[in-house]
């Protein structure tokens, strides 16, 4: 399948309660974020605008990845300058992105997990996006994923939840996890 005909799909399907991704040829459906996932990127949005005034963590952003820029990511937050996306369509470019943030869901699709574990740590890498932070609800933790090398990231930090963790150039936020703690199952 092109990209074209997937972003044709995703257009048609217009649901509010599903959104629809394209990674490495395959269609996926991620299903809509509860109360718990939206505080966690309301947490961490907070502590991106205290530290980095000048970037922006925008939610739900659709982004063009992979080698190629052939795959369609909706990304739980994106950290950008400011009007780094104006004037783009709802599938962007990453070229300024700095970080993509996903918080893991407790949906029965195994499909969803799977693709933010590993699909999508490649899909970001591969687009050079510098920092990939996974916030892990199911084990209680943050893998930040940086360096990003020949389509793979070559640095894997993982922190439980409670620590503080350094993100690193070109975020350079120190991300406090302890609220983390309330917003699991």
């Amino acid at each position: 399948m092109r990209a074209e005909d997937f972003e044709r799909i995703a257009l048609a399907a217009g649901r509010e309660d599903v959104r629809l991704e394209f990674l490495h040829g395959r269609i996926g459906v991620k299903a809509a974020a509860d109360g718990d996932h939206a505080e966690v990127i309301r947490w961490v949005t907070g502590q991106c605008l205290q530290q980095r005034p000048g970037l922006w963590l925008y939610a739900g952003r659709g982004l063009r990845v992979e080698t190629g820029r052939e795959g369609r990511a909706r990304a739980d937050g994106v950290l950008a300058p400011v009007s780094s996306f104006a004037g783009q369509g709802e599938w962007a470019d990453a070229d300024q992105v700095v970080m993509v943030v996903e918080v893991t869901s407790y949906d029965t699709d195994t499909d969803t997990d799977r693709r933010d574990r590993d699909e999508k740590p490649r899909a970001y890498a591969e687009t050079d996006i510098p920092v990939y932070l996974l916030i892990d609800r199911d084990s209680c933790e943050v893998l930040v994923h940086s360096e990003p090398e020949d389509g793979q990231y070559v640095s894997l930090v993982r922190r439980p939840f409670g620590k503080t963790v350094a993100l690193p150039d070109p975020v350079e936020i120190s991300l406090d996890t302890e609220p983390f703690k309330a917003w699991v199952r």
